[in-house]
């Protein structure tokens, strides 16, 4: 590629100052951070409308969500006005401070022509610009600087509401119905690893726990007919592959694995009486947090936080269920979940109503 001639340098120069300048007259108005203000401002705005819309599909717990919501609405409220006007006062001396820039643009064309007489003005202006922009920049995150801990205390809020939003769908989509009373706390993509460690094969679909079940459910498409390695046929496949009681669950381990130990993995221990010993999934959601909400699950602890009180005549039910069976006087050792209108004696097949 052939160097520039130093006339053809020097238009070249200017043709990117004058871009520079051109994105200026837009940075200078802090579009950008009046952008995320308002962004922030409509998701502020919409948190109860969000929650309310959980309530009636069904999710029963975090009581404070909409306490929450309504004090993000509070504070909102107060830190906006002072938001509005730090920009407005930061944009109006910032578009000051481009008119010197733009007033020598018709001055640096005029001598366009002639590197010699107008690389002085260049180099100014260029030195200017730069200036500029790192004083947009820097105003930008002084701005951001006001309300960041606000904006990071939403967005937890909003990603949490993002998760039960996913949960109310798959609960919506699947194949097994909750139990009167039961409801949903936490659902995840997750590949069930049947030997511990994921292999091709491996079902893919939602892992569900509730307040007391934990569920696995296949749910993907999987490749039935293949011309030149190339899929074909599909058929798409949804069944519940596994249930267990909460109460039965006896620990959670987590790890981290793949090649850059960065997917998360829950291994799951079940007592005696679970379809399972041990059950190893792939999630695609924090680890740990599931390791935590299965234990406060086992400890009941998400009926201190119900916005929908249990129907005391179900949790009666469940103290009154036999121990031993009416017909052969075998011991029950099933786990009698609320809801459930009856058990199956496992010796003799009786059906106990309860």
């Amino acid at each position: 590629m052939a160097t520039p001639s130093p006339a053809q340098q020097f238009a070249n120069d200017i043709s990117s100052l004058q871009s520079k300048v051109g994105d200026l007259q837009g940075s200078v108005r802090l579009t950008k951070a009046r952008d995320a203000v308002e962004d922030l401002q409509t998701t502020v705005n919409g948190l109860a409308q969000r929650i309310a819309t959980l309530r009636t599909r069904g999710y029963a717990f975090e009581k404070d969500m909409e306490n929450q919501a309504q004090t993000f609405v509070q504070s909102w409220a107060l830190l906006y006005p002072n938001l509005q006007t730090q920009i407005n006062l930061q944009s109006s001396a910032l578009v000051n401070s481009l008119r010197p820039i733009e007033m020598q643009i018709p001055q640096l064309t005029a001598v366009a022509s002639n590197p010699a007489a107008g690389r002085g003005l260049l180099g100014s202006m260029q030195s200017a610009v730069k200036m500029l922009d790192d004083k947009v920049s820097a105003t930008e995150k002084t701005i951001e600087g006001m309300y960041d801990q606000f904006n990071n205390q939403v967005y937890q809020f909003t990603k949490r509401l993002n998760e039960i939003e996913y949960l109310v769908t798959q609960l919506a989509e699947a194949t097994f119905q909750l139990l009167p009373t039961e409801g949903g706390i936490a659902a995840t993509k997750a590949v069930w690893c049947k030997t511990g460690k994921e292999q091709k094969g491996d079902p893919e679909g939602v892992l569900f726990m509730t307040d007391q079940r934990i569920l696995f459910e296949q749910k993907e498409e999987i490749v039935t007919k293949k011309v030149l390695f190339i899929a074909t046929e599909k058929q798409k496949v949804q069944k519940l592959q596994l249930e267990c009681p909460v109460p039965l669950v006896d620990k959670v381990d987590t790890s981290k694995q793949g090649l850059l130990k960065n997917e998360d993995h829950v291994e799951i221990h079940f007592a005696s009486g679970a379809p399972v010993e041990t059950a190893h999934f792939h999630i695609w959601q924090d680890n740990a947090t599931w390791q935590q909400l299965i234990n406060r699950a086992k400890s009941k602890d998400f009926d201190k936080g119900r916005a929908v009180a249990i129907d005391q005549a179900a949790v009666d039910k469940v103290k009154a269920a036999p121990s031993q069976c009416p017909n052969c006087g075998g011991n029950i050792t099933q786990v009698v979940m609320r809801g459930m209108d009856s058990i199956k004696c496992e010796y003799c097949g009786f059906v106990i109503r309860l």
